[in-house]
């Protein structure tokens, strides 16, 4: 593994056996790597299984083959996670997409940020904790009388905001932002896609951002993975990406995101794509430094 990858992914397999005659693949040969301090954006229609590899990498589901290295070590491996789950959960952290499902609706804003710093021994002094707190809503955006609020007293905004700082109070070397503004108005969308980049850079993050949204992934990401039927069918550093897309179905993707120009608008031809087309055993090729497509 390349030392400045903190995320490297091998041939991530995920398969749901729903009964004898019907299984799921919804990760089928997934390989892709993040490199320390990049934002890699991960794109796809829903179904297409961003949200799995989020948990999979996660261990809420373990892996069906593949592997997953984090920071030097393979955490898909049951054994070597167990030994380090501590350590793993405290520097991967993610964000859901439902932020008022992802909050205990029995607590305040501030017990939400501060548990926790508690159980990881982070800080436990309650002066500490109260000005962490404080340091923590100050960065997202927040001031502190959020504090004695429950989070059903306050907007999906400001809960993802409270999400957000919770996550980043543990430091962690990975984020994983699972469609955290899907479920918000245009206006907040922006707010929040803005808040990760200044937290990206002041802290140096490293972020798994999935959307189905091009427009923000392509605002957002340094390098960007184009997902369909649980393979990854194009992978390239973003500009190049947009630019220079070889895949059919990401071309059909681009032709369909909106241009603030009505003439445009009014002639441009959206491509189709018949996603029944793609075959079952192909794989990733290189075919120009770090640009990748499903052949």
């Amino acid at each position: 593994m390349n030392s400045d990858h903190i995320l490297d992914v091998r041939h991530l397999k995920q398969y749901f056996h729903i009964n004898k005659n019907l299984t799921i693949k919804a990760i089928d040969d997934v390989s892709f790597q993040i490199g320390k301090g990049e934002i890699f954006g991960l794109v796809g229609e829903t179904g297409s299984g961003k949200s799995t590899i989020a948990r999979t990498i996660m261990g809420i589901y373990p892996p069906t083959d593949g592997e997953v290295h984090f920071k030097g070590n393979m955490i898909s491996d049951k054994k070597i996670f167990h030994q380090n789950k501590k350590e793993i959960q405290r520097n991967i952290q993610i964000i859901f997409q439902d932020s008022a499902a992802a909050l205990n609706p029995r607590m305040t804003v501030e017990k939400i940020i501060a548990e926790p710093l508690k159980i990881n021994h982070i800080l436990s002094g309650k002066r500490e904790l109260k000005k962490e707190v404080d340091s923590l809503l100050l960065q997202v955006g927040l001031d502190s009388s959020f504090k004695s609020k429950y989070p059903d007293e306050i907007s999906g905004g400001q809960r993802q905001r409270v999400a957000i700082a919770r996550c980043i109070g543990m430091n962690p070397d990975l984020i994983i932002a699972d469609e955290p503004i899907a479920s918000l108005d245009i206006s907040i969308q922006a707010q929040i896609v803005t808040l990760f980049q200044t937290l990206q850079k002041q802290h140096g993050f490293t972020f798994l951002f999935i959307a189905h949204d091009l427009s923000i992934i392509r605002f957002i990401s340094d390098k960007v993975g184009v997902m369909l039927h649980g393979k990854m069918m194009e992978m390239a550093p973003t500009k190049e990406l947009f630019e220079n897309s070889l895949h059919p179905y990401t071309k059909a993707l681009l032709s369909a995101v909106p241009v603030p120009d009505p003439i445009y608008e009014r002639n441009k031809k959206i491509l189709t794509f018949d996603v029944d087309s793609v075959q079952k055993d192909g794989h990733l090729i290189e075919v120009s430094p770090g640009h990748f497509v499903y052949q």
